[in-house]
């Protein structure tokens, strides 16, 4: 799915907190494996604001913190809990999967995670 997919207006509202929170850990995998860092809350929050404003969405600050802060939990439990290589083959395929010609499993098991964790964290 792209990120325009993502965010279209035919998507509820929950399940493009879900999509966000899926490409937010996407990203900040990407860049912990690329540079060694990890996103800051405000570095994602921001983030997060971009693409919601390419396609005429938006959330309030604090909910892009928290939604950020979700994903960022995300992708410390997946970078913890896998090798290197297959922590690179996770997010490479977190990253392929928002394209909608890309079908992963393993994304599948992420998105329905994000989806948990929406849960959990919405009801803090």
């Amino acid at each position: 799915m792209t990120w325009e997919t993502v965010s279209s207006q035919s998507m509820t509202d929950r399940g493009m907190r879900v999509a966000l929170i899926f490409a937010l850990a996407a990203e900040r995998l990407t860049t912990y494996y690329e540079h060694q860092k990890w996103l800051t809350e405000p570095q994602g929050a921001s983030l997060a604001a971009d693409w919601l404003a390419r396609s005429r969405n938006r959330l309030p600050l604090r909910e892009r913190q928290q939604l950020t802060a979700l994903s960022d939990h995300l992708a410390r439990q997946i970078a913890a809990a896998l090798s290197r290589e297959a922590g690179l083959y996770t997010a490479h395929e977190m990253m392929e999967s928002l394209d909608p010609n890309h079908h992963s499993e393993i994304a599948e098991t992420l998105m329905a995670e994000c989806e948990r964790l929406l849960d959990s964290g919405l009801a803090d």
